[in-house]
């Protein structure tokens, strides 16, 4: 953690001293341009974060088009457009994977074959944190409120079981 917080004041630097440059200028058109590149410094960092985000989650190839992609979206619709992008993508993303986790707790053998396929141990406990929330979306959408209106039972849903099954069938890297 001490060698990123010399980029984060950095940071935090530049938003001050722009802040500070709109807040003292004694032109409302010198405001309206420190502000504008406020906004877009703060556009940058986000771009740069959601980057950092995919990365560390392990998709290289994926952040440099989701970079792109965010780039081109916050060009036609400003940065409202990239965070619904960011947001729908997350959702997407974050259903697929539940569902498949969804479908391997219940012993579909194409879902664990899916799981092998495609992780490894890391990767796969990267993903299950990164979309945790999901999962408990999916089990209620997928599992509780088709077994409440069917009055069928329904098992109980258990993602540290899940965990540690995988942890047996990937392969640790």
């Amino acid at each position: 953690m001490k060698e990123y917080r010399s980029l984060a004041l950095i940071v935090i630097a530049i938003f001050v001293i722009l802040f500070a440059g709109a807040y003292f200028s004694p032109t409302f058109t010198e405001q309206k341009t420190y502000m504008e590149l406020f906004i877009l410094m703060g556009a940058l960092l986000f771009i740069f974060s959601v980057l950092v985000i995919f990365a560390a989650i392990g998709f290289g190839s994926f952040t440099l088009y989701m970079a792109v992609f965010l780039i081109v979206v916050m060009q036609m619709y400003g940065i409202e457009g990239a965070v619904i992008v960011t947001g729908m993508s997350y959702l997407v993303w974050g259903s697929i994977f539940a569902m498949e986790v969804l479908l391997f707790y219940n012993g579909l053998k194409n879902a664990r074959d899916w799981f092998a396929k495609r992780y490894t141990y890391k990767s796969f406990q990267r993903e299950y944190v990164a979309f945790y929330p999901m999962l408990w979306v999916a089990s209620v959408f997928l599992e509780w409120i088709p077994s409440v209106i069917y009055k069928e039972s329904f098992l109980k849903f258990s993602p540290s079981r899940v965990l540690d099954e995988m942890k047996e069938i990937l392969k640790p890297n």
